[in-house]
């Protein structure tokens, strides 16, 4: 991964943590976006211990805003003009229903249209790269739900694991629907579950018994090191090479749910999520 240059978000912490650091070790550059400052400077360093030589741009951004997601971006491409590899990891839960300054629902926000906004944002820079990925970390949960089309938001009986598996579901339905529109073949994207982990997702914006059973129920996962596996193998592996459109799980292809493969759904989806972003044409942003 010498001389190549990676961006991870969600990269204080967790899977996004470790994926920067084995991108790191693997002596790529890492652009790690981070919405908490000290907590983001903490980890560059974490890694700067281990790695001495890396090569690491912090970035701070909340992924709730579009105009942070904007300046983010824009940040990054006044540093550099060819991105290798994107990471999409970044992912919020929430167990009551919050909006954004945008005024979209949070989880929608984090986990599902800031994929995409910084996805178009940096494109110009991927279509640069010799051999571009777009890694888009999705969920098995996705498996349990659909596209709430009529009540994206979920106003009328929210519950956030229903907000957290329908964003998740857009992980996938925009990974295929991207493919499809692209005309780019030397980019690649794929999206992927990194299994049960055991992070904090669950613990924060959430109420007391929901972080307990957080607690409780993450006791039985994988470490984040062991979670973020399949991100690194998609970003670095020569294996995949040229492969996109895929669903990736312990660093092996499976098929994802039925509903994801539905292209009128991804279709609509597209539309919808482009006017929330305020993209005229996802490959030429202004």
């Amino acid at each position: 991964m010498k001389g190549k240059t990676c961006i991870v978000t969600g990269a204080n912490s967790g899977i996004g943590f470790q994926t920067a650091r084995g991108l790191a070790l693997k002596g790529a550059k890492v652009f790690m976006i981070c919405r908490n400052p000290a907590k983001g400077q903490k980890a560059l360093e974490t890694i700067l211990a281990e790695v001495p030589a890396a090569e690491l741009e912090l970035v701070i951004a909340d992924l709730s805003s579009q105009k942070q997601i904007r300046r983010a971006g824009a940040s990054i491409l006044d540093q550099t003009d060819q991105i290798d590899v994107l990471v999409n990891n970044a992912g919020a839960w929430f167990s009551k229903r919050t909006m954004t300054e945008d005024g979209i629902e949070s989880v929608f926000a984090v986990n599902h249209l800031a994929y995409i906004l910084l996805t178009h944002l940096i494109y110009p820079a991927l279509q640069k790269a010799p051999e571009a990925r777009i890694i888009n970390v999705s969920s098995d949960n996705h498996f349990d739900t659909k596209i709430h089309f009529g009540n994206l938001y979920l106003d009328k009986k929210y519950n956030g694991l229903r907000s957290y598996a329908q964003s998740k579901l857009g992980n996938v339905l925009f990974t295929y629907e991207l493919d499809r529109r692209k005309t780019d073949k030397h980019i690649t994207v794929n999206a992927l579950q990194p299994g049960l982990v055991k992070t904090d997702i669950g613990l924060k914006h959430t109420l007391w018994l929901h972080s307990f059973v957080w607690k409780l129920r993450r006791s039985g996962g994988v470490s984040p090191e062991e979670g973020a596996k399949t991100s690194l193998y998609l970003a670095t592996s020569d294996e995949v090479k040229g492969v996109s459109a895929k669903y990736w799980d312990k660093c092996k292809p499976k098929p994802s749910a039925k509903l994801s493969h539905n292209t009128e759904a991804a279709s609509k989806l597209w539309d919808i999520s482009m006017e929330l972003c305020g993209i005229d044409d996802f490959f030429k942003p202004i």
